[in-house]
């Protein structure tokens, strides 16, 4: 299995691009499902032997079931990631966000493929925690059909886990930032949306007062426990939240923003959405205990990485 491929479903987009770049520094060969709604051919190594890109949708039995074909690992990042979008047409989006994952599972135990890593959401847990740090045992209280689908995707990852032998590692993300996170994205993080509008001198509209926090994870600490993750001997049983435990807000990052460029575009204030958690951290004690995440990437470089600074 040596030269077997890695196969990642939305592979193309802005984590799975990241993880592809590392898995082919490392030697391995990798191969991507992406049907390129929201992923870019421009964010992979096109030119390397080792990488190979299909075109197509995860909610397609038959394609997902040949693209697993020979494949050593599954990473499974593919899904509309947008919360609104979701809402607005559940139908469509448990197509790529529930059936794909049953795709993928049933794919994996077909061909015989053991482990699979698992991008979920702190959305699992809708409004509970909040203002605590959250830990993977904090009751579930999904609140879209985005956050159903996620953790209906885990509890068939388990069930696949426990009939089929299959070796999941679910990740629970907060939120992931760094380079390739489109701003334009409908469920872009903050921060590439504010970092866009600071670099072109556009207005900056806070909703609220600023003092909603986040638990932001630069993008490159992120695969280095997925890679780790890919090459444990034996996983461990339960979800994994990835975040640092650390709470920053909004004002906390515009003020990291002015600190890199110097300046910033005006700032202007609107009402609080509707919905909005008002503050997000991760309880992280499961991922240090599982994996080597002793130095993150402070919050401040991480900023000057996706500025280009």
């Amino acid at each position: 299995m040596a030269d077997a491929p890695i196969l990642i479903t939305g592979g193309a987009g802005f984590i799975g691009s990241h993880l592809s770049d590392a898995l082919l520094g490392k030697g391995y060969a990798v191969r991507i499902l992406d049907d390129l709604s929201t992923g870019k051919p421009a964010n992979l190594q096109l030119g390397n032997p080792r990488l190979e890109l299909i075109e197509g949708d995860v909610a397609d039995a038959a394609l997902v079931k040949r693209v697993a074909a020979g494949c050593q690992a599954v990473v499974h990042l593919a899904a509309v990631a947008s919360v609104q979008a979701s809402v607005e047409d559940p139908v469509k989006t448990h197509q790529s966000n529930f059936i794909g994952t049953l795709n993928v599972c049933e794919a994996m135990r077909i061909n015989g493929i053991k482990r699979v890593l698992f991008a979920s959401s702190a959305a699992v847990y809708g409004n509970n925690g909040e203002g605590l740090a959250i830990d993977e045992d904090t009751p579930k209280a999904p609140l879209t059909p985005y956050a159903v689908d996620k953790l209906a995707s885990e509890q068939y990852l388990d069930f696949y886990r426990r009939e089929h032998g299959l070796e999941p590692v679910v990740f629970r993300f907060f939120n992931i930032f760094g380079p390739r996170q489109d701003p334009s994205s409908p469920y872009s993080g903050v921060i590439s949306i504010f970092c866009e509008r600071a670099l072109g001198g556009q207005p900056i509209t806070l909703f609220g007062d600023g003092e909603q926090t986040r638990d932001f994870v630069y993008v490159g600490d992120l695969i280095k426990v997925m890679v780790q993750a890919l090459e444990l001997q034996q996983v461990q049983e339960g979800a994994v939240n990835i975040g640092l435990s650390q709470a920053t807000s909004l004002n906390q990052l515009l003020s990291a923003l002015k600190s890199i460029l110097g300046d910033l575009p005006p700032i202007s204030h609107g009402p609080a959405r509707a919905g909005d958690i008002r503050h997000s951290r991760a309880n992280n004690q499961r991922l240090l205990a599982r994996f080597d995440f002793a130095e993150p990437t402070p919050f401040a470089q991480g900023l000057a990485r996706l500025l280009g600074r």
